[in-house]
């Protein structure tokens, strides 16, 4: 017999889940804290790529707050190509997003690399992250199933979108309904960008998946100049979200320097896909501001590692 695949819509020839599905509705947060990926709105995450001191978090979190930013993101474990790279602040930085969280009221997204990760990053966020690197790292995708928060995993260096949704599978039938895609480009020949941001992606997945899916222009790009410009075209083929690298000092930035964007950047982008949304009939997900449009949501998973 086979299998009863959760990621694939019933239309496509290897989903025998149901009948119909809708679009799944994932909630990050909760009561009025909280915002939701997949409806009509689209929602922006902003952070540095490395969590590096409390004052550059405050700083940026102060700048999101202003903005309606809801999410902030930050790494704190980093699996960087080079051992000799910075590795990330550690517990140290999870305390720092604690911080932040209490007092601006921010929804906390980091990776974790590992189960051990896991469970020590569990109080201090509201969204897990899988990094590209981690996409396939099966155990980790089997422990995030089994537990209660969201997960946003991100496509693998040279994963295919099969391959893409297959890693989305292994968290779903563990229970976890919860999970975010994030397309943030792919492996190519041309060294002028980072990757190659597969923006295709974004309509195949929607046809393909009932799952959300949000677009990393920071990492997809590798350029400051492209990030803003990548950002308008996720919106407008039909991303849930965008999450992007921002930095008080982007020339300063420890880690990743050269894609991270400065405060009036962000403020330009976030007055930027308000209009492109507004234009392709959707709207910009701002703190405090709920999104109605009916779907699916996504239940909170009760079972545990």
């Amino acid at each position: 017999m086979s299998p009863r695949y959760l990621a694939y819509r019933s239309s496509t020839s290897q989903s025998l889940h149901t009948e119909s599905m809708e679009s799944t509705r994932v909630r990050v947060g909760s009561g009025d804290n909280s915002v939701v990926f997949g409806g009509n709105g689209v929602v922006s995450i902003a952070g540095p790529c490395s969590v590096e001191s409390l004052e550059q978090m405050i700083t940026v979190g102060q700048a999101l707050k202003t903005l309606g930013i809801p999410c902030i993101r930050g790494g704190v474990f980093k699996p960087r190509t080079s051992p000799y790279s910075f590795q990330g602040l550690g517990r140290k930085g999870l305390e720092i997003l604690g911080e932040v969280r209490r007092e601006l009221g921010l929804l906390v997204i980091t990776e974790v690399m590992n189960v051990k990760e896991l469970w020590e990053a569990d109080p201090f966020l509201d969204c897990f992250q899988v990094g590209a690197r981690n996409m396939q790292n099966i155990e980790l995708l089997k422990a995030l199933g089994r537990q209660k928060k969201p997960v946003l995993l991100k496509r693998g260096l040279s994963a295919t979108i099969d391959e893409f949704l297959m890693a989305a599978e292994y968290i779903l039938i563990q229970g976890n309904q919860q999970v975010i895609l994030c397309e943030r480009g792919v492996r190519g020949f041309d060294p002028a960008t980072r990757n190659v941001l597969d923006l295709s992606a974004v309509p195949l997945l929607k046809e393909k998946t009932h799952l959300p899916i949000i677009v990393d222009p920071s990492h997809g790009t590798g350029k400051r100049s492209l990030v803003l410009p990548a950002s308008r075209g996720a919106v407008v083929m039909g991303a849930d979200g965008v999450m992007v690298e921002v930095h008080p000092q982007p020339e300063r930035s420890i880690s990743d320097a050269q894609q991270a964007i400065g405060l009036e950047e962000l403020k330009q982008m976030t007055e930027e896909l308000a209009r492109v949304a507004n234009a392709i009939g959707r709207t910009l997900t701002l703190a405090g501001i709920s999104d109605s449009a009916p779907s699916q949501l996504a239940p909170n998973s009760n079972a545990h590692v």
